[in-house]
């Protein structure tokens, strides 16, 4: 069984001399004037200095996530006589990456402690851990844990929080 056979005249005889409308060609997505070249040049300049800053930042920065690896390696220790003389070695070279030699390097005891906390927002350090800290160096005195982890928390503080001077 075959279809019957169609006969000339098939569908609408209006539309036979109907002609297709052709689409007009796709708008382009491209900016055309130069306004707009203008805009994305100084945007893109915007975007590419602000991400020199970050990385400059970050650069600058690296000695104080080098100082909380320290930290956090020290905090893994066991207390010993030598803990806050540790302690104070690992602050004063984190001092020194950020503040010149002449600032850092002949400071000690109640001087340092003063030095830390003037160059943080909210000083890390109170009264009693100042004076461990100044003078558990020269003493020798034991370190209780309680006491140790305020060190370590008010150091990690002082790491993290300090103000770096802009022209070093």
């Amino acid at each position: 069984m075959s279809a019957p056979p169609l006969p000339e005249i098939f569908g609408n005889y209006v539309l036979g001399d109907f002609a297709e409308v052709v689409s007009p060609e796709a708008i382009s997505w491209l900016p055309q004037t130069v306004g707009w070249a203008w805009l994305g040049a100084g945007l893109l300049l915007l975007l590419l200095r602000f991400l020199y800053r970050q990385l400059r930042r970050w650069y600058q920065n690296r000695y104080r996530r080098e100082a909380a690896a320290r930290l956090a390696h020290l905090a893994d220790k066991p207390v010993h006589d030598g803990w806050v003389v540790e302690l104070n070695s690992l602050l004063k070279l984190t001092a020194l990456a950020a503040y010149s030699r002449e600032q850092v390097a002949r400071l000690s005891g109640k001087d340092w402690v003063e030095f830390l906390n003037h160059h943080c927002a909210a000083p890390p350090f109170s009264a009693e851990l100042g004076s461990l800290l100044a003078l558990g160096t020269y003493t020798g005195t034991a370190v209780d844990e309680a006491s140790r982890q305020q060190l370590l928390a008010a150091a990690l503080n002082w790491v993290r929080t300090h103000e770096r001077p802009e022209h070093v």
